[in-house]
């Protein structure tokens, strides 16, 4: 069911996927093409706003920041196993890989080495500072406009 406090959290992730993009992307080895790693982000936090923060609104501040920060740890979830996915399709159309099977655990360990990238200060503080401003505004939005 649309409701505002759905499209507050969408636009609220998909705002923080694309500011940690851009902090992302100078971590990154150079040279690095990026081509639409950010769009591809911003997608993620709009779907993850509207499907996993959107319908958890309206249970109080505390459970909202709660919220906000398992909305940022999926959107982190699930923009690792993305990204770490086409990197192992990219590798895989270079006959990097022997068999599937080691297709397959490529991405967790694509995903993995990413993730480690993602554990700096000013990430970490976008990550929380963000996952709190979201939750509340989420929870803002659910009282507001039900």
């Amino acid at each position: 069911m649309p409701n505002a406090a759905r499209l507050v959290a969408a636009v609220s992730l998909a705002l923080i996927a694309f500011i940690l993009s851009g902090q992302i992307m100078p971590l990154m080895p150079e040279g690095t093409g990026f081509g639409y790693f950010t769009w591809i982000n911003v997608a993620l936090g709009l779907l993850v706003g509207w499907i996993v923060m959107g319908k958890r609104a309206g249970r109080g501040t505390t459970p909202g920041i709660n919220n906000g920060l398992t909305g940022v740890a999926a959107l982190i979830f699930w923009g690792l196993f993305v990204q770490g996915c086409y990197e192992m399709f990219r590798q895989a159309t270079r006959n990097r890989f022997d068999s599937p099977f080691e297709a397959v655990l490529a991405i967790f360990e694509i995903a993995a080495e990413y993730g480690m990238m993602l554990l700096v200060p000013p990430i970490i503080a976008t990550v929380l500072i963000g996952g709190v401003l979201s939750g509340l505004a989420t929870e803002f939005a659910w009282r507001r406009w039900r």
